[in-house]
């Protein structure tokens, strides 16, 4: 890898694809080049340095990270500027590093578990020297990076990385690696500095976050119990979880952490106990219906999310009526619906009996529709609740505000409010993607 030396930069943009943890990774690396002396700025075409940091889950989203470095710099043609000097960060990088400085000829190309060497790699690309780290150190990188220092209302907050489940589609195991819990004290010292730099609600993190764990014999659970008690924290949230993870202790705190939202995001990825087993899943439909059923038995207005992929090589129409017959029996609050991209590297890849692609387009279709019809049911029945809105921004228009509802809704609110505050409303109205909410008039004495 050579590059030609240039300016050191002053200004940097970041811009995040994909997963909640690349928005945590990118956050941090903002803060890795602001502790470097950079000023950051929402404009890309006005900085010196412009961090990609990449998802790899989707074929699409890694021809998009190619796809933004040439408009990066063909706008700087254009305006007859300099192009930005580029960083290539996330797992696209750690996936694709050698062929993307080949394609691309970016300047720095670093992988999610090196991003603390951020800073370095940027100054040894402006000299002109070769700045590639795609190394999985068994140090930890969270170690290295600066403190937390302002953050909005609600924050993310990386507990465990890695995944040890290898399902066939997925390149989490190659570009993240085996699952790493932090460590218990370290994780609540972040959180105490999240909550002192503004944060109301924190949602932990990881590619299995409910397989955090430590080696006094803690589990999630036990973090949850640990951060209820931290003052000015006033919610909790947790993503992405396993089924198999899903521990007792976990289900309960549903019931006995008041902190805890009543909300849950479990994939279960099909409805077909065949087309699990080939993705290697290590669960059935029936354990994850009964695992569902226990959350409820404990948390009844539990609000639930999944993920689904469609088209997985080999499913059959019928497999596929059973996700639809899934997805009946659950109803979902909300729900995330692909089709299967095959990734390279992965067992799927190399499986036969592809699933044509005008069948995976009219199947997501039909799924998207059930899934946003139960969505939408959901809203509906929130109508006439009571419950706690926490503010995050402003709306869109004069004296609105948008805030999260406790099962994670969009909730539109009019009235005299800052960033922060926790509002006690009715739910007034309700919409596909969101409610309007009407500050809940005081019981009578």
């Amino acid at each position: 890898m050579s590059v030609t030396a240039k300016t050191p930069p002053q200004t940097f943009h970041v811009k995040s694809f994909g997963c909640q943890m690349n928005v945590y990774d990118g956050e941090r690396m903002a803060e890795l080049m602001a502790a470097e002396g950079l000023v950051g700025t929402a404009d890309a075409d006005a900085a010196d340095l412009v961090v990609l940091n990449t998802c790899h889950i989707r074929e699409k989203a890694t021809e998009k990270v190619y796809s933004d470095i040439g408009r990066l710099r063909k706008r700087a043609r254009e305006r007859g500027a300099d192009a930005p000097m580029i960083a290539v960060a996330g797992c696209v990088a750690q996936a694709e590093g050698e062929e993307i400085v080949r394609r691309a000829k970016v300047d720095v190309v670093v992988g999610p578990q090196s991003y603390h060497n951020l800073p370095e790699l940027v100054a040894r690309a402006a000299s002109g020297e070769a700045a590639l780290d795609t190394n999985m150190p068994l140090a930890s990188k969270f170690a290295h990076l600066p403190a937390r220092r302002r953050v909005g209302a609600s924050a993310f907050l990386t507990v465990q990385e890695g995944c040890d489940k290898f399902c066939t589609y997925c390149v989490v195991p190659y570009t993240r690696g085996a699952e790493v819990s932090r460590p218990y004290a370290a994780i609540l010292d972040e959180a105490r500095a999240l909550v002192d730099a503004g944060a109301r609600e924190i949602t932990l993190l990881g590619q299995n976050v409910n397989a955090w764990s430590d080696d006094d014999g803690r589990g999630l659970h036990d973090l949850i119990v640990a951060l209820d008690r931290l003052p000015g924290l006033a919610r909790i949230r947790y993503t992405t979880s396993h089924p198999n993870d899903m521990a007792q202790g976990l289900i309960e705190a549903h019931r006995d952490v008041a902190s805890l939202m009543p909300f849950l995001h479990l994939p279960v990825q099909a409805g077909s106990d065949r087309v699990l087993r080939a993705m290697n899943r290590a669960h059935t439909v029936d354990g994850y219906l009964r695992l569902l059923d226990r959350v409820r038995a404990v948390r009844p207005d539990i609000a639930l999310s999944g993920d689904f992929i469609v088209g997985f090589p080999g499913e059959t129409e019928a497999e596929f009526a059973e996700t639809l017959r899934l997805v009946d029996r659950v109803g979902y609050a909300q729900a995330f619906s692909f089709k299967y991209s095959p990734r390279p590297g992965t067992p799927a890849a190399d499986l036969a009996a592809a699933v044509p692609a005008e069948v995976m387009d009219e199947r997501l279709q039909r799924l998207q529709a059930a899934l946003n019809r139960d969505q939408a049911a959901f809203n509906a029945a929130s109508v006439g609740r009571r419950c706690t809105l926490l503010i995050e921004r402003r709306g869109k228009l004069p004296g609105q505000w948008l805030g999260k509802s406790p099962w994670l809704q969009s909730v539109h609110l009019v009235g005299d409010h800052a960033i922060g505050d926790l509002v006690e409303v009715t739910l007034a109205a309700a919409g596909p993607n969101s409610l309007t909410g009407a500050v809940a008039v005081r019981d009578a004495a």
